[in-house]
């Protein structure tokens, strides 16, 4: 029998936390809430969640020094909550290494579509962009979706699954340009509720990772007032 994704819900206000488990619990879910930053680094800091939902605005340590802390360790995927509407603070998140985030008040509905969608990414299964097994292999870059790997001048390279499946896409369909609408079709699934900056965002965090000169990209290169295109 296979053992159902595990979620932990970091969140302070009790209404929100529980209608977020019921959901998520009646989507199939198994569900670990807790209400304060300090409670949950603890239980990160022994169990493995497979997603972590998680408000910015905690009492203590707050959800983006929890992000901060987790991506120093591990990959595992980050929805943030958060009240704050301005891009800056939703940029701030993705710069730390979120998958995605839900602005309060949001439908419950919209959240579990949002937790699907992030673990049909990062553990493979569904209609994801990245189902194709041929490993991709450029100058100095090597991309394999089997493993989700990449290695850069035979160095490996630690990606989210965003970045991962945003490089994988670019890669499979050389020199084809792709606007900023378009990549969050394919790669986050919607764009009727994400930022536009999301891809900018990430598409920055790509070059610092893989590019020997970040300044001057070799591999993903921008084609203004268009979108992105990768050179192979």
């Amino acid at each position: 029998m296979t053992t159902q994704p595990l979620i932990l819900v970091v969140e302070d206000e009790p209404s929100i936390a529980e209608v977020t488990r019921l959901y998520l619990q009646r989507a199939g879910y198994r569900v670990e809430v807790l209400g304060d930053g300090a409670a949950a680094l603890e239980y990160l800091a022994r169990e493995s969640p497979d997603l972590v939902v998680l408000d910015l605005m905690l009492p203590g340590v707050d959800g983006l020094e929890i992000t901060r802390w987790l991506r120093a360790r591990s990959e595992t995927p980050i929805i943030m909550l958060t009240a704050r509407r301005e891009e800056t603070d939703r940029v701030l998140g993705f710069e730390m290494g979120a998958d995605d985030y839900v602005v309060k008040p949001f439908s419950p509905r919209e959240l579990v579509s949002r937790v699907r969608a992030v673990l049909r990414r990062t553990q493979g299964t569904g209609s994801s962009p990245v189902q194709a097994q041929r490993v991709l292999e450029f100058d100095g870059l090597v991309i394999d979706p089997n493993t989700r790997q990449v290695q850069v001048r035979e160095e490996d390279v630690a990606l989210t699954a965003r970045e991962f499946d945003l490089l994988y896409l670019l890669a499979r369909h050389p020199r084809q340009v792709f606007n900023r609408d378009q990549l969050l079709d394919l790669v986050w699934g919607v764009n009727e509720f994400i930022d536009p900056s999301t891809v900018t965002v990430h598409v920055r965090r790509l070059r610092e990772k893989i590019e020997p000169d970040p300044s001057k990209p070799r591999y993903i290169l921008t084609v203004w007032g268009v979108g992105y295109k990768f050179e192979p």
